[in-house]
């Protein structure tokens, strides 16, 4: 706990991955006695999300331009216009000296985005250690299926495309909200020089398809009075990224079918595992 109040006063927040790492790691071997065993099962998780972080910076333009109007039009198509971005801010956003509650409880939901799933796999690891490797998994998959996404199809967010006068206002919200909370800070979100953030890593929408996996997989493993919070985050999180100019809906639905499509392939491929096990015992006894 004083590490933990430490941390926050003097770095804020840990959003960065590598900081958030260290620190479930120091909690975890500090709670189970077994700093090896974190480090083994915690390992590829931790490599393909560093690496994820590392590579996501030269997905723009590697292989195809950037993408703007296909999804401004199928949001208009689905919606009407304004498109949802527009028409949410133009009721709800009186810009950065007038902050209201709702900016404030967007601001946080879009933050929880950075450390909300690698808590619960700590918690996982620690409480039900046998179904850590399945939602590490699933992590990896969504993570490294997103930043193929992105290579192959670049896709502006509808803040970006406001700038260049092809939606209307839409603001991105998130920095100057930012400014106003003096607990953190935004570099995980804006890291531009060390080339870290990706501007046109909009579809699918990752914090969406996360915050969709995370609800997922703790379905089954938590009391029944917490569901509802598990229906209502995948929710809000999508909210807040509309509504902040992050995302389009269309890249959040996108994102869920992501989220959904890591979650049932490797429970697919867990069960095929599981069920060659027996028909190998056999064999292998001979």
């Amino acid at each position: 706990m004083l590490l933990t109040v430490a941390l926050v006063g003097l770095w804020g927040i840990p959003t960065h991955h590598d900081l958030l790492f260290i620190w479930l790691g120091l909690g975890m071997a500090a709670f189970s006695f077994e700093a090896t065993r974190v480090v083994r099962d915690w390992l590829p998780l931790i490599s393909i999300i560093l690496v994820y972080d590392m590579l996501r910076g030269i997905a723009d333009g590697l292989l195809s331009h950037q993408r703007e109007v296909p999804q401004i039009k199928i949001e208009a198509a689905l919606f009407g216009k304004p498109v949802p971005t527009v028409w949410l801010q133009e009721h709800f956003w009186h810009g950065p000296d007038h902050l209201h509650w709702w900016d404030y409880a967007a601001w946080f939901i879009h933050l929880t985005h950075f450390f909300a799933t690698f808590i619960a796999a700590a918690v996982i690891w620690i409480v039900a250690r046998d179904k850590f490797a399945r939602y590490s998994a699933m992590v990896c998959v969504l993570a490294m299926s997103g930043f193929a996404t992105y290579v192959l199809y670049p896709a502006v967010p509808p803040w970006m495309a406001a700038r260049h006068g092809n939606l209307g206002e839409s603001n991105r919200m998130i920095d100057p909200i930012w400014h106003h909370i003096p607990l953190t800070h935004a570099g995980a979100v804006f890291e531009h020089g060390k080339g870290y953030a990706n501007d046109v890593a909009a579809m699918p929408s990752l914090h969406a398809a996360f915050a969709l996996l995370l609800s997922l997989y703790l379905w089954r493993l938590v009391p029944k009075w917490w569901r509802p919070l598990l229906v209502v985050y995948p929710l809000a999180m999508t909210l807040a990224l509309v509504y902040t100019g992050e995302h389009y809906v269309v890249d959040c639905i996108a994102g869920w079918s992501y989220a959904i499509g890591s979650y049932a392939g490797v429970n697919a491929y867990c069960a095929w595992r599981d069920s060659r096990v027996p028909a190998l015992e056999p064999a292998l006894a001979d």
